[in-house]
């Protein structure tokens, strides 16, 4: 039996199974949703154990538990350490939903439900492929894996697990599905990874919210005056204005330019794609070297005030905001983020009082394209999709990566096989069917090739 005629004649298992891991609300910024973690986890325990794991286990930590397996056919030869994560994003607004969020359904070729890409679907993906090249015994290879539940919230605890299992989550590289490809009739792997910065912003000015008729004009107003510390963080040329933001940034090489040059994109389809009239960003490069290999600065969410329906004419007392800041390779987030607090507190005028709270951050990675494990997934993905794949930067950030080669010191392989219409984050999470079934078979591929 070939790996696509397996893969058709077990299409209908797989889908079940991704979707009873869909039917968990396993979201980790929701402290309501803590057993979920713990039961998306189990489920997942007992999952690979099924799938042909030696051993799979629950590890408990501060946080949410991970989940760890390995299957070990010879304890010289090359180990493959898998990573994914279980935790989704919150589903808000739920009135955006064409169907309920936990309750996955096919429709118009794809599926739909929170976590169909991100990163359940992916990672049943990598397991799903896994069985495939079991069943056909394609491996040769030892493979662990590590599924973590905490990656939308900063992979808190993930380090010190990593610090303290050192010998136990040895391997010569690690395999991500995590990322996405440049489109469906386009595909690629991820070379590289923005890194990450977030703060939440405080501005606090009188003691209780004020009436606006009496104290308007008198008194500072957080609200604006945080409008204005925001407004001063990126120029009109697009530049980031933080004092020594850029003095760790490589400048691309025209080489890289090059190769970005290459990637099919269309300026008119992106912006009808978001309904933009005109994309905004540095001065001096094009709109791919903006979302890959460039600094940015975003605010995440603003409040304060009064917001409910109606008018009620008040000065308020505090005002928020939580901002973010990718990074590129060189940049030090923890450097980074001192040098954000300095700045703020630098531009606050002294009738408001700032406070600035670090919440997480990452750094940036890049993955050399000569390793045996690229070359493989490279030549994996040129059999599944009839065609090699590119090799790009994205513009989003794991930041348990650099932290998986500063710890474990493994270089990982960004096998990713999301679109950017499948709405990671948003209402409507979505995977294509079409795509699910050739990621699979590229990962069946990728263990037939690597030795």
């Amino acid at each position: 039996m070939t790996v696509k005629e397996y893969i058709a004649a077990h299409e209908e298992e797989f889908l079940q199974d991704l979707f009873a891991l869909l039917r968990i609300p396993s979201i980790s910024s929701q402290s309501e949703h803590k057993p979920d973690m713990v039961r998306t986890a189990e489920h997942w325990r007992d999952y690979l154990l099924a799938s042909g794991m030696q051993r799979a286990e629950v590890y408990p930590t501060p946080g949410n538990p991970v989940v760890f397996a390995e299957r070990i056919i010879d304890p010289s030869a090359k180990t493959i350490l898998i990573y994914g994560h279980y935790d989704v994003m919150p589903v808000e607004p739920l009135e955006l939903w064409k169907s309920e969020p936990f309750e996955p359904v096919i429709r118009d070729g794809h599926i739909w439900g929170r976590g169909a890409d991100d990163d359940k679907g992916q990672t049943m993906i990598q397991v799903a492929g896994l069985r495939t090249a079991l069943a056909l015994d394609l491996v040769r290879c030892n493979v662990k894996i590590i599924f973590e539940g905490e990656e939308e919230i900063g992979s808190t605890h993930l380090e010190a697990f990593c610090q303290e299992h050192k010998e136990m989550l040895r391997a010569d590289v690690i395999l991500v599905s995590d990322t996405s490809m440049v489109g469906r009739n386009t595909p690629s792997l991820t070379t590289g990874l923005r890194g990450l910065a977030y703060w939440e912003i405080e501005v606090t000015g009188p003691n209780r919210d004020l009436h606006s008729g009496h104290f308007g004009g008198a008194v500072a107003n957080p609200i604006n005056e945080l409008s204005k510390i925001i407004a001063q963080m990126v120029d009109e040329k697009g530049r980031i204005t933080i004092p020594h933001f850029y003095d760790d940034v490589v400048p691309l090489s025209k080489e890289e330019r090059d190769m970005i040059a290459q990637v099919p994109f269309s300026q008119e389809a992106y912006c009808k794609a978001i309904d933009v009239d005109a994309v905004f960003g540095e001065e001096g490069y094009s709109t791919l070297e903006r979302n890959s290999c460039r600094p940015s600065f975003d605010v995440c969410g603003i409040w304060g005030g009064y917001t409910g329906e109606g008018a009620k004419t008040v000065l308020p007392s505090k005002a928020y905001a939580k901002v973010s800041t990718r990074l590129v390779a060189n940049q030090d987030h923890d450097k980074i983020s001192k040098l954000f607090v300095d700045y703020v507190k630098q531009i606050a005028p002294p009738y408001v009082r700032v406070k600035v709270t670090p919440m997480h951050g990452g750094e940036a990675y890049l993955c050399p394209i000569d390793l045996p494990a690229y070359k493989a997934a490279e030549e994996a993905c040129a059999v599944a999709f009839g065609q090699r794949p590119l090799a790009v930067r994205r513009g989003g950030s794991i930041p348990i990566i650099a932290t998986f080669e500063k710890v474990l010191g493994i270089k990982s392989v960004l096998m990713g096989f999301g679109l950017e219409s499948n709405a990671i984050h948003s209402p409507n999470e979505n995977f294509p069917l079409d795509i699910f079934r050739i990621g699979i078979e590229a990962v069946a591929e990728f263990y037939k090739l690597y030795r």
